[in-house]
């Protein structure tokens, strides 16, 4: 693959299987039983996601080698008028890029879900590339996979290997955080929450290699839908997997946790009162991952309770969002019926993160996910999103007077600023560290931009100018365009290579990319788009570099090489 003899597609999938191999310090490859490959809403993947696409088609031999499914959607393309999207040429570019897929052999069950439609190798390795199917299968089921992203999971399903590194090494496989929760727990929204509150207490100086791994106790026994929610929730932040006493297959000894946390009723408390609506709703979205069967029968529930008041639902205020299969599967029980005759809008193949609402209709949004309010409440949506159980939900869905404040706006409070150990720098500085089998040889310079926390891409770089927009991350406001970008890793979704792609395109991203630990969410677009990339230094560069230094890097030999010409003072 590698010399071209399978065609141009599967030897960049397989150079980037060996430059990820090469960073991961792998000694072997691993077959792969199943690839579940994400970046398809057009809102997500944006201009890099198609022009990729565009790159990689129309080569015949240019074909998945193992089962591959494809995540969610950015609409129900049968109810496009009633989801009133207001993006041009949505549409059209949604069906360009669920064919360009389905040419490459990826059976579009268009599912954020694939663990909730019986998707399990037995003992196998899978390349799973959404987040909180992740975290779900390598907590609940038999599939290990690592947290790939959508460009590495496609290279694995077009080759049919991966490196066999990280999560696959069950010696990689164990807790470091610990996890009390002290208060009950009684409904899956308790959960979405808990797992974002662990998430958020993450500091920069633990050493988390393969993100948040927590051994959570306290808990009691919990139905698919709770686990669901508390996998997801977790994810927001890098969790690969976790362990629940009672739920999860035993928590591996640890001789040390890197933290340990306290869940207590007023932590819980405190979350609600803060994620609780101050002022009309809109709209009410319910599934983040997409829904299963059980939380759109709860949800039929508390809206049967409400129609045998004579209640109705106006204006559509509901939406239901779910898997294909799972939508079949309520359409023959009659949970369908109900709800739509109800007045909820019931949606298949895409889910609430992903969707671009028309902003004439819709400006605060209401939810159960925490999930879904990290990323709508980013700039991939930028709306007011507030959090609360699918009874709660559902009532602001049927009257939309039970709050009659002003619509809330985000950005009214100052951010929480995030943790980070940075300080300014002086004298001179050189360390050497490794690059990318792929890339022979470059030099490079300019100025710095450093940080030690990492940097989430959907959602909080701005695709079109390459700005943070974090409030509270160190880099706020600062553009990445033409700098040499030093940062830990990315974080957040798995989508992030497809935004890093599109501002290299554009010539917003940066000149050079430095990390210090292996990143599969940055590695793979510098791999494919030959951005000079480095990683593996003798000392911490986003520590040692200030954000304004100029700085010069070579790669030779297979070494590079960081100096910093002079220093500036940290902006």
């Amino acid at each position: 693959m590698l010399d071209g003899e399978q065609g141009p597609t599967k030897q960049k999938a397989a150079r980037l299987v060996v430059d990820l191999a090469a960073t991961a310090d792998a000694s072997e490859f691993v077959r792969i039983e199943h690839a579940h490959v994400s970046g398809v809403s057009v809102i997500t993947g944006g201009h890099g996601l198609r022009r990729f696409l565009t790159d990689i088609s129309g080569d015949p031999l240019g074909k998945v080698a193992i089962p591959t499914t494809l995540n969610s959607a950015g609409c129900d393309h049968e109810k496009f008028g009633d989801m009133g999207i207001d993006h041009p040429d949505f549409l059209e570019q949604q069906f360009e890029i669920v064919h360009a897929y389905s040419e490459l052999g990826i059976e579009a069950i268009l599912s954020c879900t694939p663990y909730d439609r019986g998707v399990d190798s037995g003992d196998g390795i899978g390349s799973w590339s959404e987040s909180n199917a992740v975290c779900f299968s390598n907590s609940y089921t038999s599939l290990v996979t690592n947290r790939e992203s959508g460009l590495s999971a496609l290279a694995t399903a077009l080759t049919g290997w991966a490196p066999y590194w990280g999560l696959h090494v069950p010696e990689n496989r164990v807790p470091n955080i610990l996890v009390k929760v002290d208060c009950e727990m009684p409904d899956s929204t308790d959960w979405s929450v808990l797992g974002d509150w662990i998430g958020k207490q993450a500091k920069p100086d633990w050493d988390l290699p393969w993100g948040p791994m927590p051994h959570i106790t306290g808990l009691p026994g919990a139905s698919f839908e709770m686990r669901k929610a508390l996998s997801a929730a977790a994810a927001n932040y890098g969790c690969p997997m976790l362990w629940a006493d009672g739920l999860t297959a035993a928590a591996p000894p640890v001789d040390a946790y890197q933290g340990e946390l306290t869940f207590t009723r007023d932590d819980l408390d405190e979350r609600y009162r803060d994620l609780a609506p101050k002022g009309r709703v809109d709209l009410v979205v319910i599934g983040c991952p997409q829904a299963s069967v059980g939380e759109a029968r709860a949800t039929a529930a508390a809206v049967r309770a409400r129609m045998e008041l004579g209640e109705a639902i106006s204006d559509q205020r509901l939406w239901v969002f779910m898997s294909g299969h799972n939508h079949d599967l309520i359409s023959a029980d009659g949970t369908l019926d109900l709800l739509e005759e109800a007045g909820a809008l019931v949606l298949r193949d895409t889910c609430p993160e992903v969707t671009p609402y028309n902003r004439s209709r819709y400006n605060h949004l209401l939810t159960n996910s925490l999930k879904a309010e990290h990323y709508l409440t980013s700039g991939l949506n930028h709306m007011p999103t507030s959090v609360a159980p699918i009874g709660q939900c559902v009532a602001h869905a049927f009257d939309e007077t039970l709050v009659e404040a002003p619509l809330p706006e985000l950005g009214t409070q100052a951010p929480k600023p995030m943790a980070t150990a940075k300080t300014p720098r002086t004298g001179d500085f050189e360390s050497s560290g490794r690059g990318l089998p792929s890339q022979s040889e470059w030099s490079v310079s300019g100025r710095a931009l450093a940080t030690d926390v990492p940097i989430t891409y959907l959602g909080y770089v701005n695709q079109d100018t390459g700005v943070i927009e974090d409030p509270g991350h160190p880099l706020d406001g600062t553009a990445i365009e033409d700098t040499v970008l030093f940062y830990p890793k990315g974080s957040g979704s798995t989508v992030a290579p497809f935004v890093l792609m599109g501002l290299v395109y554009n010539g917003r991203g940066p000149k050079a990319i430095v990390n210090r630990d292996v990143c599969p969410l940055t590695l793979p677009a510098a791999s494919l788009l030959d951005v000079p990339y480095a990683y593996g230094f003798d000392a911490d560069p986003t520590l040692e570099i200030n954000t304004g230094d100029e700085v010069s890097m070579t790669l030779c030999d297979d070494v590079v090489t960081l100096r910093v010409d002079s220093r500036a003072t940290e902006d």
